[in-house]
């Protein structure tokens, strides 16, 4: 078999990271095509995985067959070449109206897996008929770490690059209205985004603060491995990562809450696939938006196109209060999804669908 897909710090890299390492468990033997630079940097990866991984880089061209079957993990754009004729796209999709482009280079794979059910629905609605599902899994480098951290405060945490489809400044501004200088709250923000220049997250995080300084907001730097974002996780209380537009999955809020935090999730998307009214806080959105935000998202794009869930700051914020209730105490529902959506599941599931 071989595998194409990003080994880096981004969310298709973290993805791609614990893929293999439950082929690697598996002891299969694979040819692996890395899709640009290679950096593991954010991770720690064991000796043993860095020989295989290598050794499976090495053998690629030699399991390079018209009839050896691949697994691709990438973006829809940009997925119209094949390795072999037999390739299973894995990709994610956040959107809601697939475009002809979309539909056509899906239609090009053995078989298209989308990471929630939801995608999947509207691909086989626009007449897609190699569609499937698989699903993320949790990463066993997240874990407890049993400290004590801000035992007297109420800590929510926004972890995910600021966007507008992720209604980062939206929820920013609800919790400084509500929670703004209350010394028994505080948020960490992880909201950098590495596409923009730093005069302009900054423009983005002042404008989301009302041009306000909040001394119970905490502005992190970009955190490079997850070992720091662990930390993060276990000094939160309650997520907010959950309240995005549109998701093709949410690692932050999935694992917040496989942690046993208590993350506030819109019901929609792929947020649906894993957020349950037992493990999250579960609101369901107010209305829709367009997708287009001038950035990632345009109108005379080829890809991305249709609508993605808003929720009014009234809703948001009374959400906020149902949560903070619930700070401190166990979700051992939440804990659940360790067992439940584990890579071991995963990667049963998505190779139960390659040829």
């Amino acid at each position: 078999m071989l595998v194409e897909l990003p080994l880096n710090n981004l969310s298709y890299g973290q993805v791609g990271y614990n893929l293999l390492r439950e082929l690697l468990k598996r002891e299969k033997t694979i040819g692996v095509f890395p899709i640009g630079n290679t950096d593991l940097s954010a991770y720690e990866p064991s000796k043993e995985f860095m020989a295989w991984l290598q050794e499976s880089v090495n053998r690629r061209f030699d399991l390079l067959k018209r009839d050896v079957p691949t697994i691709k993990l990438w973006h829809i754009a940009n997925s119209e070449s094949l390795r072999t004729p037999d390739q299973t796209l894995l990709t994610f999709y956040e959107c809601s109206e697939p475009s002809n482009y979309e539909k056509r280079i899906c239609s090009l794979q053995k078989k298209t897996l989308f990471s929630s059910v939801d995608a999947a629905s509207h691909f086989r609605s626009g007449g897609l008929k190699n569609g499937g599902t698989f699903s993320c899994g949790f990463d066993p480098d997240f874990h407890l770490t049993g400290k004590k951290y801000q035992d007297d405060k109420v800590v929510f945490s926004l972890i995910g690059k600021f966007e507008a489809r992720k209604l980062t400044a939206k929820i920013i501004t609800a919790w400084c209205k509500k929670y703004g200088n209350n010394s028994k709250y505080a948020l960490n923000l992880l909201v950098n985004n590495p596409f923009f220049d730093a005069e302009t997250n900054q423009r983005l995080l002042a404008n989301a603060m009302m041009g306000k300084r909040f001394w119970n907001v905490n502005i992190l730097p970009h955190l490079r491995t997850n070992k720091e974002v662990n930390e993060l996780l276990n000094a939160s209380d309650i997520d907010l990562s959950g309240l995005s537009g549109g998701e093709g999955w949410g690692l932050p809020s999935f694992h917040a809450t496989a942690l046993g935090k208590w993350s506030i999730v819109m019901n929609h998307t792929a947020h649906k696939d894993w957020a349950t009214a037992e493990n999250s806080i579960l609101v369901e959105p107010s209305g829709r938006m367009p997708v287009y935000d001038g950035v990632f998202f345009k109108p005379d794009s080829p890809t991305n196109h249709g609508q993605f869930y808003t929720l009014s700051e009234e809703n948001m914020i009374a959400a906020m209060e149902l949560a903070e209730k619930k700070a401190k105490t166990p979700n051992p529902n939440g804990q659940k999804l360790q067992q439940t959506h584990s890579w071991e599941k995963a990667v049963d599931g998505i190779l139960a669908q390659i040829s």
